[in-house]
């Protein structure tokens, strides 16, 4: 966050100093001090001591006051010393700084005894130890049934234990092995679930780790440094975090029990992301991951196109920080009423975590080192095979995921289904097959066959926690093949498009809204290589027509203030796994938003993203905010969602990165606000999606003030001292358009679903709006 002296209780402004080379008889510390990946800890000093970290040039980098531990964390360094005492919470500024870097040379000194660590080493992201660190860490499980319960008589503790980072700070971790009365006795192909919320949990496994028992692998739930009785402070996404996860895969693979001696990961959302961070750091024993409902770059995830996401994103962060503190999550305290001291000692140090949510918030302008938590790049470095499954409507996490799906250039064995929905239907049955067959082949090596027992219950199991009766497995697809022909049947599978995108999902049962297709496509790449370019302009009338506008004109919207304090949910708030939800989509006033409608389509279209809403905007203040909405009419006389882009106008400048999509730095040297009342030309990338469009269904286009059409996520709108209004461009010199791609060829159902059957999109009754005309 933005660094105000104000908010930091006890801050000593000291100028800026160098430190010669170590003398000969430097005093010897009585504190620790523990060097990690871009981190350094110290631990078992004197409350109140004055650390000062010093760079391998002698430079003084930072001072921290030790809490009421004797406890110390240097993660982040300003880009100026200063002296921040950490026994009142206040935070390193991260907007002017950077994070600590690689490197050998750095020291601490207790500034009131001169106290040395002596030059110590920073440690990177890349492991360059000895992997013997990572034998004789041997893990005990317990057994579970198809369910999830425990044997009558077993203890639970008998699978919690501990795993050794590089580091030293130690992980919670739980063992659970599939039911043997169902599955036999091991080895067994593994899987880890690995997160900061609760995967270590002992009496209650996370939905990845109960659903992969149930399909017969072993699970190994660890949590995330600083979190659960896990060592260490808790960060997001950062580089130690990454390095943990290669730590915890490395151990894992090494037990006895772990079939083949390789691994794989499970989980949805952040044990889904997470997923993707440790591939990226290339585990030598991680055989495949299973990443649902990802994110792509984590500073778009809290700000979409530069504008403040202070919903779903910040609560997420702010849950975060809560639960990994002292007393945060009630399962901790019961192991530390057990008598667990290694789970007390370890939360201990959560004095040091980061205020999340204000810290990101501080983040206005995307910092330098967003780079290494990016997953559009980081996902080049995977060399495993991926399965990745995600909602273009995803109420949480977004669609944002889509731009980075062509970047697995290492992992060639990889396969992405796509879908509309909900964050939760990466556990919907008709996906979890598909990515138990991915396991069956990378991680445990062998032509998938459901057993038997989980055919006949599972999908029982699946439909209780959708609401629904009736849903199922699809059957094995690669019965023509013995169990020796293993080599043949995977030939088969590899050969198999990489890219499946479900249609339609919540028609496909006789239940609406069931997590269920009702027809599917398939694709070498996405955005596909096979889709034709369309482009729209916005024309007189609010009519969007193909080719160039007839009528040079301007639109004008005013600013709604109201706008981003607004989701689509009604008084029943969200329920992530309700089958129907209280919707209250509600429409903006007239005259807060501009509205462009095509003539009703002839034919059938599969539109995809992402998009591009090419707009000429003129405005009379420097600080503006915009959401572009589509929506599709239809005969009914209703209006179901499609998808929705953000931009934050001042990070108009883009590049085209192809396939109708668009890269910013977001940086703060970028950025310029707008000049008054002045024509300006920006582009708002409209995330991904893939809808059938039939005959007498209109496509909307809606430009906004952001808000209102979305699930969780609300946006912190500019502050204004009057309210704006905003013009934009139709036709000529200042000509407005939309380019999406659409689909050729594929077969689609003539009749198309009702409309309130779509998952993840609100449907409502279509309101024509008239929009305000202004003067050229």
């Amino acid at each position: 966050m933005r660094f105000h002296a104000s908010t930091l209780f006890a801050i000593a402004a000291v100028a800026v100093g160098c430190r010669g080379p170590v003398a000969a008889d430097v005093v010897e510390p009585d504190y620790t001090v523990r060097p990690g990946v871009e981190i350094a800890t110290i631990l078992d000093a004197t409350s109140g001591d004055s650390l000062t970290l010093y760079g391998p040039n002698g430079d003084r980098l930072l001072t921290l006051i030790a809490d009421d531990f004797g406890q110390a964390h240097f993660a982040y360094v300003p880009d100026e010393h200063i002296t921040i005492d950490t026994r009142n919470g206040a935070q390193v500024p991260i907007v002017d700084g950077h994070v600590l870097k690689q490197g050998a040379g750095y020291e601490i000194v207790n500034d009131a005894t001169g106290e040395t660590s002596g030059l110590f080493e920073v440690m990177g992201g890349e492991f360059t130890g000895d992997p013997r660190i990572f034998d004789n860490q041997p893990l005990e499980g317990t057994q579970v049934s198809l369910l999830g319960d425990l044997p009558p008589g077993s203890d639970v503790q008998d699978g919690f234990q501990y795993i050794r980072t590089r580091d030293g700070p130690l992980l919670s971790v739980m063992v659970r092995f599939p039911d043997t009365a169902v599955y036999g006795d091991g080895p067994y192909p593994t899987v880890m679930e690995y997160s900061g919320y609760s995967p270590s949990n002992p009496e209650h496994a996370d939905s990845g780790s109960l659903i992969a028992n149930a399909l017969g692998f072993a699970t190994v739930g660890v949590n995330m440094r600083g979190t659960g009785c896990s060592g260490g402070v808790v960060d997001v996404f950062n580089r130690a975090q990454h390095a943990d996860g290669y730590d915890a895969v490395e151990v894992i693979a090494r037990q006895d029990w772990a079939l083949n001696n390789k691994i794989g990961m499970v989980g949805l959302s952040y044990p889904g992301i997470s997923q993707l961070f440790v591939a990226s750091t290339a585990p030598p024993s991680l055989a495949a991951v299973v990443p649902l409902s990802t994110i792509a770059d984590p500073w778009q995830m809290q700000w979409p196109g530069g504008v403040y996401n202070k919903g779903f994103t910040a609560q997420w962060l702010d849950q975060r920080e809560s639960q990994a503190e002292v007393n945060g999550i009630s399962w901790v305290v019961a192991q530390i009423e057990l008598g667990d001291s290694l789970c007390e000692g370890n939360v201990q140090l959560s004095t040091q975590n980061v205020d999340f949510e204000p810290f990101f918030h501080g983040l206005e302008f995307r910092p330098r080192d967003a780079d290494d938590r990016d997953l559009n790049q980081l996902v080049e470095q995977i060399d495993a095979p991926v399965f990745l499954g995600g909602a273009f409507q995803d109420e949480q996490t977004g669609a944002l995921f889509g731009s980075m799906l062509d970047r697995f250039y290492g992992s060639p064995n990889s396969k992405f289904m796509l879908y509309n929905g909900l964050h939760a239907d990466g556990y919907g049955p008709e996906v979890v097959y598909r990515w138990y067959e991915f396991l069956e082949f990378y991680v445990a090596g062998r032509i998938p066959r459901l057993n038997a027992a989980m055919r006949l219950f599972g999908g029982d199991e699946f439909g209780a926690a959708y609401g629904v009766d009736g849903l199922g497995f699809e059957e094995d697809r690669f019965t023509q093949f013995a169990d020796d022909e293993y080599a043949s049947a995977l030939a088969l599978y590899q050969a198999e498009s990489p890219v499946r995108v479900l249609f339609e999902v919540g028609a496909g049962h006789e239940v609406p809204k069931a997590p269920v297709s009702v027809f599917h496509a398939e694709f070498d790449v996405w955005p596909p290589l096979e889709s034709d370019p369309v482009q729209w302009s916005l024309d007189a009338n609010g009519t969007l027509v193909e080719g160039s506008a007839s009528v040079l004109g301007v639109d004008r919207w005013r600013f709604d203030a109201e706008a981003g304090d607004h989701t689509f949910f009604g008084p029943t708030g969200y329920q992530t796994m309700a089958l129907n939800w209280d919707i209250d989509w509600t429409n903006f006033a007239e005259g807060d938003q501009v509205s462009y409608v095509t003539a009703p389509f002839e034919q059938i279209a599969v539109l995809t993203g992402p998009g591009i809403a090419n707009l000429w905007v003129r405005s009379p203040v420097d600080d503006v905010t915009v959401q572009v909405t589509l929506t599709e009419i239809r005969p009914d006389g209703n209006e179901l969602l499609l998808q929705s882009g953000w931009l934050r106008l001042g990070h108009g400048g883009a590049e085209d990165a192809g396939a109708l999509r668009l890269t910013r730095s977001f940086g703060k040297a970028d950025y310029h606000p707008l000049p008054l009342n002045e024509w300006v030309e920006v582009q708002v990338e409209i995330p991904s999606l893939a809808h059938a469009m039939r005959p007498g269904s209109s496509l909307r286009m809606a430009v906004s003030t952001p808000g209102r059409n979305h699930g969780t996520w609300e946006f912190e709108s500019p502050e204004y001292d009057s309210v704006p209004t905003f013009e934009v461009g139709r036709g000529g010199a200042h000509a407005s358009t939309l380019t999406l791609a659409t689909l050729p060829g594929l077969d689609v159902p003539t009749e198309g679903p009702d409309c309130g059957s779509y998952r993840g999109q609100p449907c409502r009754v279509y309101v024509p709006v008239t929009n305000v005309v202004g003067a050229e």
